[in-house]
């Protein structure tokens, strides 16, 4: 068998490694041609993921960005972003444009799965619209299958072989073949009724992750106010056996699923005339919290006699979480552009990120600093935004003139530390 896989980014080169691993012969492609020649090489594009594991991997794995080898697969997995327009409504150009692309090389006997996030329907209507279309029958033709993906970038506990995939097919047929396929390099596939279904699961995951993460961080504010830590409070909490799952407050929502996927379900369930109020509850406090935490900022530099106008405002990691080199949503990057706004003279450190990276949305010309102590005491603020690891949190609360902390780092009061 010969598996394709669409997109090579933080899901689809994971699961080509693991497909290559298992002795699988993998098609990559991937738009961009400068990651196809690095993973051809031997290099990753991607930090977490070691180059070394790309460079085994070889000997299955070939990346190209030429769809007509597509034909030559047995199986076609799309792995590409599902962004939302600035309504929040949902965004289908890149599947679109990936059925458009792979289209004319489709061939009688092979499996396409989709795997990006996206509203209940999508597979049946889209994918499957296109397939019908081309004069395919479903189920006897072209075997369409939803599964979606549940990558947790830099984990190292969890990943695609080992994490129960969830799988629905639009026929009996379809869910057979996508169970021969994913099997090869998952160890437990879980079978739902319908695409339908298994487009519902991966929702529901991510709403359940949204909304308890905005519950948090709305806590948090109530608990500054109240002067409680809230970290205390929910290691307290943990403590209960049963009943309570610990969320961690942060400066908002980041990342490519939690900020947006909540919304691909509003906008599906409006034309059922429903509305989804958590959701969009959700949506309000997490821009509640990025506000807070700069107005946080401003007062830390107001009890310093310093405007923000003007003030050198330093932010420690600008990924959306912790270890990864995954910018997308991030919440530090939201708050770079507002205190820039507002006149504040922005800088960063991120050992992942060493130049501001290249967004369709965000355009900030800058590099990463090293966070010397002459480069600490020289800046106004110091904003822990993200909490890599390979910070040195230590120095850098011995020579800041100000921290302010939306991350919990630093739990004994200091005189120059602002929680947020």
């Amino acid at each position: 068998m010969k598996i394709g896989i669409i997109g090579l980014g933080y899901v689809g080169l994971p699961l080509a490694l693991h497909f290559a691993e298992a002795g699988t012969e993998v098609l990559g492609f991937d738009i961009d041609a400068g990651k196809v020649e690095l993973i051809n090489g031997g290099g990753s594009p991607i930090r977490y993921i070691d180059k070394a594991r790309v460079a085994a991997a070889r000997s299955h794995l070939t990346a190209s960005s030429e769809p007509a080898g597509l034909s030559n697969v047995d199986a076609i997995i799309i792995c590409v972003p599902t962004p939302l327009t600035h309504q929040r409504e949902p965004d289908m150009t890149f599947i679109v444009n990936t059925l458009e692309l792979i289209g004319p090389h489709l061939r009688k006997g092979q499996l396409l799965s989709l795997e990006s996030t996206t509203y209940p329907g999508t597979t049946d209507e889209i994918v499957g619209g296109k397939v019908r279309e081309l004069g395919f029958e479903i189920g006897k033709d072209i075997f369409v299958v939803y599964s979606p993906e549940r990558e947790d970038p830099g984990n190292t506990k969890f990943n695609a072989a080992t994490i129960p995939k969830v799988i629905g097919g639009t026929t009996p047929a379809c869910l057979k073949r996508g169970k021969e396929v994913y099997s090869i390099i998952v160890k437990r596939l879980v079978e739902v009724s319908s695409t339908r279904a298994a487009e519902m699961t991966k929702l529901l995951e991510n709403i359940h992750r949204s909304v308890n993460i905005s519950l948090v961080n709305e806590m948090k504010i109530v608990a500054n106010k109240m002067g409680v830590d809230i970290f205390e409070v929910i290691d307290a909490a943990a403590t209960k056996p049963f009943g309570f799952t610990a969320f961690f407050p942060g400066p908002g929502l980041g990342g490519h699923c939690i900020p947006i996927d909540p919304f691909y379900l509003s906008w599906k369930a409006r034309e059922y005339g429903l509305n989804t109020r958590f959701i969009e509850l959700s949506g309000e406090i997490d821009n509640d919290i990025r506000n807070w935490v700069l107005g946080r900022i401003i007062d830390g530099l107001n009890g310093q006699k310093k405007a923000l106008n003007g003030s050198r405002v330093h932010f420690m990691g600008i990924a959306y979480k912790k270890n990864v080199d995954d910018a997308r949503e991030s919440p530090s990057i939201w708050l770079m552009e507002a205190v820039k706004a507002k006149g504040g003279i922005i800088s960063y450190s991120d050992p992942f990120l060493p130049r501001f990276p290249k967004m369709r949305e965000h355009h900030l010309d800058l590099e990463s600093q090293e966070m010397t102590p002459e480069f600490l005491a020289s800046v106004d603020c110091v904003v822990v935004a993200t909490d890599h690891d390979a910070f040195d949190y230590e120095q850098v609360a011995r020579h800041a003139p100000l921290l302010v902390d939306t991350r919990g780092r630093y739990r004994k009061p200091a005189d120059n530390i602002v929680q947020a």
